[in-house]
C-alpha cells in the first residue's frame, strides 16, 4: 500500500518546526524529507537536521538534472525537495511530511493531488513579530528590514489558505500538537477503512473529529478572526462549496 504525503506550510515564525518535531515523536513510521537550501545555517542548525545546505551552483544543477520534486526561491535563497526520499518511502509503504512553503506546496499539489495538505497560522501579526524577533535575539541578530520582510511575507501566504485541506492555528501549543497528531492519524485511520461508521472505536472517533474540525470549511470560527487580523478577506462561499472543498 503507497503512503501519504503530508504537506506543511506556514508563515516564518508561526512554530511550525515546532509542531513537526512534535508531531515526529507522537506518530511512528513518519518519514521526514529534509529540504535542500542554499541560505547559510543559522544558530545551532546542523547539516541533514533541519536542511541540506548547498551553494547556488550545487542547487541548480539538481534543478537541471530534475532531482527536485519542488523547489521555490525566497529571500534570494533556493529552497527545495529532492524526489529520491519521497519514491524509497512510498516504496516501503511508508508516510512522508514534507515541510515546505506555499510556492513548493502548489507544485507539490500539481503533481501530487492526492496530498494531504496542512497550513498553520499564527494568530495575529502581534504574537508573529514577537516570535520573530525573539528567535532574532536568539541568533543573535535583530534585523528590523527582516523582520518587515517577513512580516509583509506572512500576509502574502496566508492569502493562500484555501488551497489548503486543513488549517491550524497555533495560538495554544498543546492544542496544536493534538490537532496535527489527530490530522496524520485520522488520514491513516480513513485510508485503512477504520473511519467506516459503526466500525470507529471511541478514541478513532475523537480523533475524527479533532482532524475534522481543524478542516478548512470547518474552521471558519478560528479563520475568521486571524484572517481580519492580518487584514485577509475570510472567503465563506469558498468555504462552504463542496466542489472547492476537494482540494487536497
Amino acid at each position: 500500500m503507497a503512503g501519504i504525503l503530508f504537506i506543511i506550510s506556514a508563515p516564518s515564525g508561526s512554530g511550525k518546526s515546532t509542531l513537526v518535531n512534535e508531531l515526529r515523536s507522537n506518530v511512528k513510521d513518519l518519514q521526514f524529507s529534509v529540504s535542500f537550501t542554499t541560505r547559510p545555517p543559522r544558530g545551532s542548525e546542523q547539516e541533514g537536521q533541519a536542511y541540506h545546505f548547498v551553494d547556488r551552483q550545487q542547487f541548480e544543477e539538481m534543478i537541471a538534472a530534475g532531482e527536485l520534486l519542488e523547489h521555490a526561491e525566497v529571500f534570494g535563497n533556493y529552497y527545495g525537495t529532492a524526489c529520491g526520499p519521497l519514491r524509497e518511502a512510498f516504496a516501503q509503504g511508508k508516510d512522508m511530511l514534507l515541510d515546505i512553503d506555499v510556492q513548493g506546496a502548489a507544485q507539490v499539489r500539481q503533481k501530487m493531488p492526492e496530498a494531504v495538505s496542512i497550513f498553520v497560522m499564527p494568530p495575529t501579526p502581534e504574537i508573529l513579530e514577537r516570535r520573530l524577533r525573539n528567535r532574532s535575539r536568539a541568533e543573535g541578530k535583530v534585523d528590523e528590514e527582516v523582520i518587515a520582510r517577513r512580516l509583509a511575507k506572512a500576509r502574502q501566504e496566508i492569502e493562500n489558505y484555501h488551497s489548503y485541506k486543513y488549517i491550524l492555528v497555533n495560538d495554544e501549543l498543546n492544542r496544536a500538537v493534538e490537532d496535527l497528531t489527530a490530522i496524520v492519524k485520522a488520514e491513516r485511520y480513513m485510508r485503512e477503512g477504520r473511519a467506516e461508521p459503526g466500525k470507529a472505536s471511541a478514541g478513532v472517533q475523537r480523533v475524527l473529529a479533532l482532524a475534522a474540525a481543524c478542516r478548512q470549511q470547518n474552521a471558519s470560527e478560528r479563520l475568521r478572526p486571524v484572517l481580519q487580523a492580518f487584514g485577509v478577506p475570510f472567503s465563506p462561499d469558498f468555504a462552504s462549496s463542496p466542489a472547492k472543498n476537494q482540494l487536497t
